[in-house]
């Protein structure tokens, strides 16, 4: 008996002396005995016809055909004939006695005669030879009939010097395909590729690729397999082939092996066990296939994990071969070692992160029977926090499962801080922005838990500000978010003059870089007050006037997509609505802003994705010239209208200033197409933009704006990195001939 590992799980393999039919290799030695037999007789029988004639022309006397017959021919004609060394203490004493007996002529002094059949006969005379004591070892062969070989007629080209051939018939391997795009991804000659290399490397790599092709085999149940290889390319008396050499691999399956017996341990104690032994879903008689006892291996591991057993171990799967019966026995204990229940969340730094606050983040409430998953869960929520460089989970008994009740376990929990303290800077220059220095300095949990304290500054030639901002992640629920922050401003744009402090509030439950969310939300308010005005390009300085603003404001995002920085399918949709009230030294006004964006994301071809956007904008209830100027509508940049300045489209007065609107439609579409470039990292998108913004509160479309460019997307663990560079298709004469945006993430 034998084991030999089979991919991760073990096979032993079974052989007995028995022969049977439907194994060839076993009888071939036989065979091959046989005919070595045979062999030996016809050259006795050629020997002797020789011999006679040659020695009745040398003596006078008649001789007897027994006298010319070599001694050791007599005593062991198989060793004679095939010329192998006789019994040892024998070899002197036969070779004196054949020469005596018998001495030749030189071959040149021979002079053959014909004996006819009657001379022969009354010639020829062998000795009597006893029968050995043992029977005879051919006996069993003389009923066996060897069964038909499958032809080869399937021949499939892996690549222009690798083949593969199958038998004719599907059925004989219906894993062929399969079984082929596995071997390709694995053989060493395809790995090479079509770099050169003589005839004698690529018969070495053959040989490699021969005994994967036994492993794939028995992978997929077929343990009586042969695979025979072939090299051709070179011609006998050539140093270099004319043409490329090509390794071909004739592949006969032979008898596909099924599952015998199959053995779970103590699967059978677990209370769930006719559930557990159903999901395996092995049973005695199935095609014996490896990669699928370790799938099934897999699901029944997840099963267990999700039905309440923490503790629950799975052995190595291991297959005993028996090629008499041509099936594999399947051993793998279970332990599934009892059924529990959630006891709740224990943290050995309760100052850092306290264990309500960790029962607050999970998933689970005690009392609620145990699932792997949601453990995992807790850990990766635990991260997400950026508090936490080593994290352990490990669940401990508290009580153990009697007859008719689960047990309970505590997850302990085992934290290592991460350094809480960030000192950010960055510096750059954008066609909207101009030059930017920014800094900031932040904890993230000066309030435990995970309250942070964030204070920021900008300097730059378009906007200056300094803020301070509070943030309580996880507050009162599981990703809610409270955040406070109150800053000061001086901004300038293409269309705004402003000068702001505010105080802004909100609880939002949105997606984030850790986990995407198909529904989000956020609800706040924030007060403001600005002193502002239209910027002032080339006309007359206007004055400038004080804005008073309270509003409420809130969002809903729902989210089918797949990815948050990356989509490549689904949708988004995105509602934006915020009741204003806004007050001046000579009125006060009430409004609503209102915004819905849409997305949609779908692959057309093989990387390649079609993306769409559409957005639409509305302030109800006021007239433009009544709204503070950074309150209204303005289109352009790089989320809106790309080729133009960020807010550089929209109504403007006779002077070519913008002025702002009360409606806003914009829409892009885009191309993102992989290129194969470093690994496929890159990508190149085309787009076209559009956009309008209208005095009335309902667009008109009297104006509207085309931008168009070319883009490039660089993939990253986190998400995309993308410039683009933007071209105005209609501009106006404040407009540049481009602009180029930088960012994190798609473009929508």
């Amino acid at each position: 008996m034998r084991r030999s590992p089979a991919r991760s799980s073990k096979v032993a393999a079974a052989r007995t002396g028995s022969l049977r039919v439907s194994n060839p290799a076993e009888i071939a030695p036989r065979c091959g005995a046989l005919l070595q037999m045979a062999s030996a007789a016809v050259l006795l029988i050629a020997g002797i016809i020789a011999a006679v004639p040659a020695a009745a022309q040398q003596s006078s006397a008649t001789q007897r055909l027994d006298d010319l017959i070599p001694q050791e021919a007599v005593e062991n004609p198989e060793s004679w004939a095939l010329g192998t060394e006789p019994a040892e203490g024998q070899q002197e004493t036969d070779r004196d006695a054949n020469a005596a007996d018998l001495v030749l002529p030189p071959i040149d002094q021979v002079e053959l005669q014909t004996a006819d059949q009657e001379q022969l006969d009354e010639a020829i005379t062998l000795p009597a030879v006893d029968s050995p004591a043992e029977p005879e070892p051919f006996a069993e062969l003389e009923a066996l009939t060897l069964p038909p070989r499958a032809t080869i007629g399937d021949i499939i080209q892996v690549d222009d010097r690798l083949l593969l051939g199958f038998p004719d018939d599907d059925d004989a391997f219906p894993e062929k395909t399969d079984f082929v795009e596995r071997f390709k991804a694995l053989s060493t000659i395809e790995a090479l590729g079509s770099s050169g290399e003589n005839i004698a490397q690529l018969a070495a790599r053959a040989r490699a690729d021969a005994e994967l092709l036994q492993q794939l085999l028995r992978a997929y149940g077929y343990y009586d397999a042969e695979v025979q290889r072939t090299i051709a390319g070179l011609q006998p008396g050539e140093e270099a082939a004319d043409t490329t050499p090509q390794a071909r691999f004739d592949i006969f399956p032979g008898t596909r092996y099924r599952i015998g017996s199959v053995n779970l341990g103590d699967l059978d104690t677990a209370p769930d066990a006719g559930l557990l032994r159903t999901s395996f879903g092995i049973q005695p008689g199935d095609p014996l296939n490896s990669d699928r006892i370790l799938e099934r291996k897999q699901a029944l591991d997840y099963l267990l994990g999700e039905t309440g057993y923490p503790f629950a171990a799975i052995a190595e799967p291991e297959l005993l071969i028996d090629h008499d019966r041509d099936e594999g026995d399947l051993d793998m204990p279970v332990s599934p070692g009892g059924k529990y229940n959630f006891a709740g969340i224990t943290s050995d730094r309760p100052k850092f992160l306290s264990n309500r606050h960790l029962q607050r983040i999970a998933r689970f409430d005690p009392g609620d029977a145990y699932q792997r998953t949601l453990e995992q869960d807790l850990r990766r929520a635990i991260l997400a926090t950026g508090l936490v460089s080593t994290l352990t989970i490990t669940p401990r008994e508290v009580s153990p499962p009697s007859e008719d009740k689960p047990g309970e376990v505590m997850l302990d929990v085992g934290l290592e801080p991460a350094k809480l303290r960030t000192i950010a800077g960055a510096v750059g220059y954008g066609t909207e922005d101009g030059f930017k220095l920014q800094a900031s300095w932040e904890h993230r949990n000066l309030f435990p838990p995970e309250g942070s304290l964030k204070v920021r500054g900008i300097l730059g030639t378009r906007e200056q500000l300094a803020g301070v901002n509070f943030t309580r992640k996880n507050w009162r629920r599981r990703d809610q978010v409270l955040a406070l922050d109150a800053y000061a401003s001086d901004l300038t744009t293409e269309a705004v003059d402003a000068r702001t402090a505010a105080v802004r509030a909100s609880v939002e439950r949105l997606s984030n870089l850790l986990f995407q969310k198909p529904f989000g939300w956020a609800l706040g308010a924030e007060a403001l007050l600005s002193d502002e005005r239209n910027r002032v390009i080339g006309g007359i300085p206007r004055p400038r006037r004080t804005y008073r603003i309270a509003s409420l404001f809130g969002t809903a995002t729902i989210d089918g997509s797949d990815s948050l920085l990356d989509p490549t399918t689904g949708y988004r949709v995105t509602f934006f609505a915020a009741p204003e009230i806004s007050r001046t030294a000579s009125s006060n006004t009430i409004y609503l802003r209102s915004r819905v964006d849409a997305s949609y994301y779908q692959p057309v071809s093989e990387g390649v994705v079609l993306a769409a956007r559409a957005s639409a904008a509305t302030i109800q209830g006021a007239e433009a010239f009544q709204i503070a100027p950074s309150r209204r509508l303005y289109a352009g940049g790089g989320g809106s209208v790309r080729g133009y300045g960020y807010q550089s489209i929209g109504p403007a007065n006779d002077l070519g200033e913008v002025t702002g609107g009360t409606s806003l439609v914009e829409a892009s579409l885009e191309a993102r197409i992989d290129t194969g470039l470093f690994d496929g990292a890159v990508q190149v998108v085309p787009f076209f933009d559009l956009g309008t913004v209208s005095i009335d509160s309902v667009p008109d479309f009297r104006f509207v704006k085309y931008g168009a460019g070319l883009g490039i997307r660089y993939k990253t663990g986190f998400g995309p990195i993308r410039v683009d560079l933007g071209v105005p298709l209609n501009p106006e004469p404040r407009d540049g001939a481009f602009a180029v945006y930088v960012s994190l993430g798609q473009a929508f």
